[in-house]
């Protein structure tokens, strides 16, 4: 019988391009704490000792320079690059700062009518399924496993190398890859193939000792044991060492990791980035709320898999298009067309709907930009909170 291998990859929060997001997140944060009707687009860029932030912004408070400089100090602090012998040092970086007012344009046509409109126009998707019903902070995930497997392994090893305990000649910049064979349906997960890890470490420690260190302490607390066996293949360092890594080997920028941020390259994605955008900006907001939609489809059994796009036109508030698709996996005598119209009937898709539901005004960005902003419990748009609605729009959509 024929089977299928599908791959997905997952960075730390040290790699460069995780970093950049992180500040713009934290900055966006930072606006929303003291003004939740803040507009922001906070770009950032990360090279040898430097930070380079730009952007437009308009609020009713001002975030000093000062502060802003502070911000992403401690940003690259927490992460982890505070070593004397790194180009790229949260103590020694320079930041230079280039943000500035909001064009009035954007601002009269968004915010100047009766209702918010779209912060600008394009397509967002939202994506859920079954492989994986594992739970993260209570909430099952509804994600593709070979993402979530990925997630877990760099999540992990930075955790571990915080605590120093265990490997402590960990750096902050990993990556690691997930190859998950699946049956010939191409949905149910058989076993893991490959698992890749690529981790950043002082100099002169053997590859032999990452690569037992891996397998005995990090792979048991992330992979299910029942998925490996003796065919999987583990790949660590396959360049022969990782010892010049972070911004200084790489310079990192915001939104270099959308398949990272959301579903591992399953289903579509619309190409806008999230980090740094408050939610006026729909290529955040609408991406939040089809996976909400997505995942409460199929919490509710109406479908094994739901891949739903959003569109919206600049300055407009309602969408200029909604469309659902369960890959034929649709159940209970319903078709696309009518999960379709369920969701019209149950969802509020327009810009300040989505906000005010899932309390997207709220200062939890710098959060989501690190390990996926989908498939952890502990966002607002991964409740499912929608389900029972859902079923009894169903019933009477059948009857």
């Amino acid at each position: 019988m024929s089977t299928y291998l599908f791959t997905s990859e997952s960075v730390s929060e040290g790699h460069p391009d995780k970093v950049a997001d992180q500040i713009s997140d934290a900055i966006l944060d930072e606006y929303l704490r003291n003004d939740p009707k803040s507009r922001v687009a906070v770009e950032t860029m990360v090279t040898s000792n430097n930070v380079i932030l730009a952007g437009e912004v308009n609020s009713r408070v001002e975030v000093t320079r000062a502060k802003i400089e502070a911000i992403v100090r401690k940003v690259v602090r927490d992460i982890g690059y505070t070593y004397s012998d790194l180009d790229f040092n949260a103590n020694t970086l320079e930041v230079n700062n280039h943000i500035h007012g909001q064009s009035p344009d954007i601002h009269k046509g968004v915010d100047g009518g009766k209702e918010l409109g779209a912060g600008d126009q394009g397509m967002m998707f939202g994506f859920a399924c079954r492989e994986l019903e594992a739970l993260h902070d209570g909430v099952p995930t509804l994600m593709p496993m070979p993402l979530m497997y990925a997630h877990g392994l760099v999540r992990e090893l930075a955790r571990i190398r915080k605590q120093k305990s265990i490997m402590p000649y960990l750096r902050p910049d990993s990556k690691s890859q997930v190859t998950v064979e699946y049956d010939s349906t191409g949905r149910t997960p058989k076993r893991i193939h490959t698992i890749v890890i690529a981790t950043q470490h002082d100099a002169g420690v053997e590859q032999d000792e990452i690569r037992k260190d891996i397998e005995d302490h990090l792979l048991p607390l992330v992979i299910d044991g029942r998925l490996r066996d003796d065919k999987t293949e583990l790949i660590v360092n396959s360049t022969g060492q990782f010892v010049e890594g972070g911004p200084h080997a790489d310079a990192g920028l915001t939104g270099r990791k959308i398949i990272v941020d959301t579903y591992g390259g399953r289903g579509a994605h619309g190409g806008g980035a999230f980090s740094g955008k408050d939610p006026s900006k729909v290529d955040r907001s609408a991406a939040y709320a089809a996976r909400y939609v997505a995942k409460n489809l199929v919490a509710a059994d109406l479908a094994d898999m739901v891949e739903i796009q959003l569109a919206y036109a600049i300055g407009e508030p309602k969408p200029v298009s909604i469309f659902v698709d369960s890959s034929g996996t649709a159940k209970h005598g319903l078709c696309d067309s009518a999960l379709t119209r369920i969701v019209q009937k149950t969802f509020k898709l327009k810009p300040r709907g989505i906000i005010d539901y899932l309390g997207l005004e709220n200062p939890i960005y710098q959060e989501t930009a690190a390990y996926g902003h989908f498939g952890r419990g502990c966002f607002p748009w991964e409740q499912l909170d929608a389900v029972e609605k859902l079923r009894e729009c169903a019933r009477t959509h059948s009857g």
